[in-house]
């Protein structure tokens, strides 16, 4: 079967198993499979021979012939099973069945523009495979005409000291997402403990990790049963749900719609609109059956603010009127927004400081980022380390440097104009360094930026790609004093974006008591959530029913019998409530509380 798929008789797309131990012989056709190029083997040659590869470098052979000729082809983790495959042409054996196109090229688009991956830890590598993907960059060229439900857009994005093949690959210099940093490893008045970091205020003011952030807004006139429509205007003071008049300040008079570069906050109205009513017969109080239509607004969403960046108005498939606000908003960097290098070293700002009270290099140099050196040992990150020092020789002479794992030979990646590394990257990098007279491990004398002095150790600076990732404090930040409940249990709601309640759980619970501070626990538990006075009839122990108009107290069992108020949880009643719907007769027994 392989000899016929590599012959052309059969589909490229099956790969075919045999697993000794249970004799038996898997075929897998099924889509959604992870394949990759190997080149076959035979003999303990390669049969890419040197030939053809000339004819591919001159366009002779393309990419699908290699398969159809049996020189490629692709094998899925299963197949992998039974094939033995060679890093390079130097390590092949008889016993080889398949040779690596390139030792890189078992890495994907996310771990393929980690420099040194072979130096760090497994962990390290996965995590940064995730976090490259929440890195902010320019996501798209044609940013600025479309209207994206939220995106982040980085200012001034730059292309990696230290690059890899595979960057190279994918085209990521023409739109990368990250900054080339000044690193110094240091702890330093200990705002950067656990893996928070310092940066330099300066940096920030220069343009360091900017970023856009985009929120799109949109409303339809939407047509309904029965001829009623929904109307683009700004609802009169008697419609049902009318806000204050500051809230329909930016509404441009002729549509009703913002105007672009409006500077809005949270609660001002983007959209001004009405809506016929939920249920077609209301009777006004004059008796008559009249419409009256209720406030539909688009309002900036809570917590949010910006500026209006653009407005579109077309029309949706149905032929309604459709309008589309999107709202851009400047993050400059602030405590707590999170930033991580290439090496799964993902930490918070803890501290921006001021560039004189940062320590400085004997050249002047100022770090723009201190990051804490108890992050590499136990994370075993040691690619960050080889970055760091190979990005500052990069810096030095003028020159991207390689940093594609595996790499046996640095002299086949980049020109090295008249340098040639006999000892591997180290080596050059070293060479690089000394050149330049920089010490050849990295290590730099620091002097302190509020005194003066210099700093009795050596401090490793070097340069290092760091991403601004999106989980930014603007959009996280959160608190609440009263706000909208729910209907049912009238608790607060759940989740910032709703305005809700901040969750108070058992852990919590048993902070406040362990510190015997349990009138805290009431009044956040009770009163700062769905206190309920309830009546109680004394006798029979069941909730009593209190009149509206009269204020008069009675038991539905009982009747007039004597009754007391107790203040319990709107959740505790309501699960009395329930318990009688199923016949069960929940009996409150009072005591004095003086007792």
């Amino acid at each position: 079967m392989r000899y016929r798929r590599r012959s052309g008789e059969i589909s490229n797309e099956m790969n075919i198993t045999y697993y000794k131990d249970y004799d038996e012989i898997c075929i897998f056709t099924d889509s959604g499979r992870a394949r990759r190029p190997l080149i076959l083997v035979e003999n303990g040659e390669s049969k890419l021979s040197s030939d053809i590869l000339k004819c591919v470098e001159y366009g002779k052979i393309k990419w699908d012939e290699l398969f159809e000729l049996g020189i490629l082809e692709y094998l899925d983790a299963e197949e992998e099973e039974n094939s033995y495959i060679a890093m390079d042409e130097d390590h092949l054996t008889l016993e080889h069945t398949h040779l690596e196109i390139d030792p890189s090229a078992i890495l994907g688009i996310c771990a393929g523009i980690i420099p040194f991956s072979d130096h760090n830890s497994s962990p390290r590598n996965t995590i940064e495979a995730g976090v490259t993907k929440q890195a902010l960059g320019v996501y798209l060229s044609n940013y600025a005409i479309r209207t994206d439900s939220r995106a982040h857009l980085l200012h001034y994005p730059q292309v990696p000291m230290v690059k890899t093949r595979i960057i190279d690959s994918i085209n990521y210099d023409k739109r990368p997402s990250g900054q080339n940093l000044v690193v110094a490893l240091m702890s330093y008045e200990g705002y950067n403990m656990e893996d928070a970091m310092i940066l330099n205020k300066s940096s920030l003011e220069r343009g360091m990790g900017r970023s856009s952030f985009f929120r799109s807004y949109e409303a339809s006139e939407r047509r309904y049963p029965g001829g009623q429509v929904d109307k683009f205007e700004v609802p009169e003071k008697g419609v049902k749900g009318y806000r204050s008049e500051d809230a329909y300040e930016h509404l441009d008079p002729a549509d009703c719609i913002v105007s672009p570069e409006k500077r809005v906050e949270s609660g001002d109205v983007l959209i001004g609109k009405t809506s016929p009513p939920r249920f077609l017969e209301e009777i006004d109080e004059f008796g008559t059956i009249g419409e009256k239509r209720r406030e539909s607004s688009v309002t900036v969403r809570h917590g949010e603010k910006g500026i209006v960046d653009g407005v579109f108005l077309c029309q949706t498939l149905e032929g309604n009127k459709l309008a589309k606000i999107r709202l851009r908003e400047n993050r400059v960097p602030e405590l707590g927004d999170k930033f991580a290098s290439r090496h799964g070293q993902k930490g918070v700002i803890g501290l921006i400081l001021s560039q004189d009270d940062i320590p400085f290099t004997e050249d002047g140099v100022v770090p723009d980022i201190i990051v804490n050196p108890h992050a590499i040992p136990s994370r075993m990150s040691v690619g960050q380390i080889l970055e760091m020092i190979a990005g500052k020789a990069g810096c030095l002479e003028g020159r991207y440097v390689d940093g594609t794992p595996f790499q046996s030979n640095i002299n086949d990646g980049f020109d090295l104009g008249n340098d040639k590394a006999y000892g591997g990257i180290e080596d050059l990098i070293r060479g690089w360094l000394f050149k330049n007279g920089f010490e050849t491990a990295g290590c730099e004398s620091l002097y302190n930026g509020v005194t003066g002095e210099r700093i009795e150790a050596e401090i490793f600076v070097g340069v290092a790609y760091y991403q601004k990732l999106h989980h930014m404090t603007t959009d996280k930040v959160y608190a609440r004093s009263t706000g909208p409940v729910q209907v049912l249990t009238r608790q607060p709601t759940e989740g910032r974006a709703h305005e809700g309640g901040l969750r108070f759980g058992e852990m919590e619970r048993d902070c406040l008591i362990a510190h015997g501070a349990s009138l805290s626990l009431l009044e956040r538990l009770l009163y700062e959530s769905d206190k309920y006075e309830a009546v109680v009839c004394n006798d029979c122990g069941m909730l009593a029913v209190k009149e509206k108009g009269t204020n008069e107290t009675h038991c539905p069992i009982c009747g007039d019998s004597e009754t007391f108020p107790i203040e319990i949880a709107y959740a505790y009643k309501l699960l009395l409530d329930e318990l009688k719907s199923l016949c069960m007769f929940p009996k409150l027994v009072l005591g004095d509380k003086s007792n």
